[in-house]
């Protein structure tokens, strides 16, 4: 898949003298590639510089069952699955760190296909609930679509799908007891506002448990331009201290941040056409996970 480059006005807003004009227009430009860029992965077509298939966080050398398995989750969950559901897109587990329980509400911020919202839905049962938020339309419809066979799998009726962007949750205030994320915070342009989202919608004592990808230290410019990194989940981290700092801020405690950096030497072992390209510019004798890792969180509200 081949995004557009920002480097004239058929793509990018004309300049301002209002900073803060800037910014948003910044922001709305990433929000605008990420969706097309997904759109264009719930059409079944392709992400990254790759032609050979796959997600744009996961390996395509490999079948989105396959990555799924190797980073956690077990063979009767994604037996238990719709069709289609999985897309590869996962960068960890977070439904294996948030320890779900039955009756409790669950939100998945950025739910794509559904994949996690599905996983989640047996563990909280019939008195639980699961919502899944996405800003794409495409996913949206295709979660949506999985649902019927979510119903006639499980028995269950407790999985729903809303429109919305990460920064502006459309859930009530206190209402969820674990919000959840796979390899999603990182494509947003406002982490921090997301971060006081995610604070707003947890009720008191309620908890965070998300997947994501991260930087140990910062990426060189030559990577970070790559807008095709961008949609592959990496120019768009963040420091793994900045992580803290945005969810201490956002009013959330007990946080704790599990670094993974054996998911990126996996990536790069299996050749996944994003992490070769990254590799071929970064600084001659590193490797992507002197730079990049995967991250869990968790906390508290």
């Amino acid at each position: 898949m081949t995004l557009p480059r920002c480097c004239d006005d058929s793509c990018c807003p004309p300049p301002t003298n209002d900073l803060a004009t800037d910014t948003a227009a910044d922001a709305d430009a990433v929000r605008v590639k990420v969706r097309e860029g997904y759109a264009k992965i719930a059409q079944g077509g392709l992400c990254g510089p790759s032609a050979s298939g796959g997600g744009c966080c996961g390996a395509t050398a490999f079948t989105p069952d396959q990555l799924a398995e190797a980073i956690g989750y077990s063979g009767d969950e994604l037996a238990r699955t719709p069709e289609g559901a999985n897309m590869g897109l996962s960068c960890g587990n977070p439904t294996a760190i948030a320890s779900l329980r039955a009756g409790e509400v669950v939100l998945d911020l950025g739910s794509g296909g559904g994949f996690d919202c599905f996983i989640a839905g047996p563990k909280v049962g019939a008195t639980g609930r699961v919502i899944g938020v996405d800003m794409t339309p495409d996913m949206l419809t295709k979660a949506r679509r999985n649902v019927a066979s979510y119903r006639t799998q499980t028995g269950l009726d407790n999985v729903e799908f809303r429109l919305g962007e990460i920064e502006a949750l459309p859930v009530a205030d206190r209402s969820v007891d674990v919000v959840i994320s796979n390899c999603v915070l990182n494509l947003s342009p406002d982490k921090a506002r997301v971060w006081q989202e995610i604070a707003r919608v947890l009720k008191p004592g309620g908890r965070v448990a998300l997947s994501d990808l991260a930087l140990v230290r910062a990426l060189p410019e030559s990577v970070r331009g790559d807008v095709e990194a961008l949609i592959g989940c990496v120019a768009g981290a963040v420091l793994v201290e900045e992580t803290r700092a945005m969810a201490s801020a956002a009013g959330l405690s007990d946080i704790v941040l599990s670094a993974k950096p054996e998911y990126i030497d996996a990536m790069t072992n299996w050749e996944d056409p994003l992490y070769k390209d990254i590799v071929a510019n970064l600084p001659a004798g590193s490797k992507p996970s002197d730079y990049i890792t995967s991250l869990d969180v968790s906390a508290r509200r």
